[in-house]
């Protein structure tokens, strides 16, 4: 009777899970197993919102691995500790894990196959970084021709997804800690965490099931199927147009195949070109989320170090007052301010406010990267280092294909295009509630008269500007340019 543990790490799932998959065709008998790492849990890195996502996530998992005979070992402690007690109690001869592609874990799964009989399975992304190449073999660094080498790549198709399994025979005995909570987190993360949720929300966001969560885009077809206005609407924070699926990726409630096929089904079945275009525009979201993970994978530098060496020289101000402004949201630009508020209350923020407000502190304020990409890790909930990084390094110009240092996004413009009426500030900005659109992402432009009209004095309720946008773009290309 042979015996195998399944580790667990960013695989919270039973569909589609090739880890799982291998592990039960090599095994009579499985364990699955997640160890709680102390130098995981106590990083700068792990927000407590992102902790929480993942012990609800657990408790769902453990539920599903119930009703197929099975269940959820927790230990705590140092990973190659805990998995040689577990090889022992278990008799187990095997360690199935997912590949994953931060340093820690590369680092990591080293030491311990040195030791342990660990294989490692891909499933992390669609395609492994170490096969998508140039001619070469030198890793891409620009996303476009990278996209296109993917793109060529055998796809998966429907066929190629892996069904949950009926049964997974796992022996009774292991003891094994509770999962984690701490009800002292405030109840405002915006996603519950489940491989159900994660199956539900994929099917709404293509139009399999009613999307009632939902909003249609002015600029709609008027398809009802959000994947099919995702073009036009992914850039409207004020707008609930995107699949808000990126948790469930994270940890993996939700397979990248998975996504990729949906993708793919999408823009076979279009209607029309525009339908068509608009699913192809979301499948290079995960493009990007593989592009990302390549670069971590094959320049782990990056965690620490711009991509593009020569930023590291970048006179920075780091003003810590005006770092503790934009965290708070209390810059007096309403863009900005709404996006910061909406990152900390439900550690989630729409894609375009997050380039907003790192071009903001970055370029506006001087203030390094890093100090940004931190704050981010702390509060998301899908905060995933590759992605994280890559897109802080592509704002602030320092990384691979990254924005032209030059391009320093006006936070007024960018409310006015991309939250015309207002709606999305108002939300996360009360005091800003009532003041009229033409006004509301320059506020302290309203006569006084208006300001005590709409309950808003500027300075008093609501900030002035912490900084003169034109100023301050202008000292940033004075900055940029003494290393360029």
């Amino acid at each position: 009777m042979t015996k195998a543990l399944w580790w667990i790490r960013r695989d919270l799932r039973l569909a589609d899970n090739q880890t799982l998959t291998t592990a039960l065709s090599q095994a009579d008998q499985v364990y699955p197993v997640f160890i709680l790492d102390p130098q995981l849990l106590e990083s700068a890195y792990v927000g407590q919102k992102r902790l929480a996502f993942l012990f609800e996530g657990l408790a769902s998992l453990s539920a599903e691995l119930a009703v197929k005979d099975s269940y959820l070992t927790i230990r705590h402690g140092n990973t190659k500790g805990e998995l040689e007690r577990l090889l022992s109690e278990t008799g187990a001869d095997a360690i199935y894990a997912q590949e994953d592609v931060s340093p820690y874990a590369r680092q990591r799964d080293t030491r311990i196959a040195e030791s342990l009989p660990l294989r490692l399975v891909p499933g992390l992304t669609v395609h492994p970084p170490t096969a998508v190449l140039k001619a070469d073999g030198d890793p891409y660094t620009v996303f476009t021709p990278y996209s296109r080498t993917w793109k060529k790549q055998s796809l998966p198709q429907p066929e190629d997804l892996l069904p949950v399994p009926q049964q997974i025979p796992t022996p009774l005995g292991l003891s094994s800690l509770p999962i984690p909570s701490d009800p002292s987190l405030p109840d405002t993360v915006p996603f519950p965490a489940s491989e159900a949720e994660a199956q539900k929300r994929l099917l709404m966001f293509t139009g399999q099931l009613q999307a009632q969560l939902f909003l249609v885009s002015k600029t709609s077809n008027k398809s009802q199927k959000p994947i099919y206005d995702y073009a036009e609407a992914r850039d409207r924070p004020d707008l609930e147009g995107t699949s808000r699926l990126s948790p469930y990726l994270r940890f993996g409630m939700l397979s990248a195949r998975q996504v990729a096929v949906a993708a793919l089904e999408a823009a076979d079945k279009a209607a029309n070109q525009h339908s068509a275009n608009s699913a192809a525009v979301w499948l290079n979201e995960l493009i990007w989320r593989e592009f990302y993970m390549a670069i971590l994978y094959h320049f782990p530098q990056v965690r620490s170090y711009s991509f593009r060496e020569k930023y590291d020289r970048l006179p920075w101000l780091n003003d810590e007052a005006n770092f503790l402004a934009w965290g708070r949201g209390q810059t007096g630009y309403p863009i900005v301010d709404a996006a910061m508020r909406q990152l900390v209350e439900s550690g989630w923020m729409h894609n375009r406010a997050r380039m907003i407000v790192a071009s903001f502190v970055v370029k506006h304020l001087l203030i390094d990267w890093r100090w940004g990409e931190r704050f981010f890790m702390a509060h998301l909930v899908d905060g995933d280092p590759a992605a994280n990084n890559g897109g802080w390094q592509w704002t602030a110009g320092t990384g691979t294909d990254a924005v032209p240092y030059f391009r320093v996004f006006n936070p007024i413009l960018q409310g006015q295009k991309f939250d015309p009426q207002g709606e999305y500030v108002r939300r996360w900005v009360p005091e800003l509630a009532q003041v009229p659109a033409k006004f509301i992402h320059a506020p302290w432009q309203m006569p006084t008269q208006l300001q005590q009209k709409v309950n808003c004095l500027i300075g008093r309720d609501y900030p002035n500007p912490i900084v003169d946008h034109k100023a301050a773009r202008q000292r940033a290309l004075e900055a940029y340019d003494q290393v360029k």
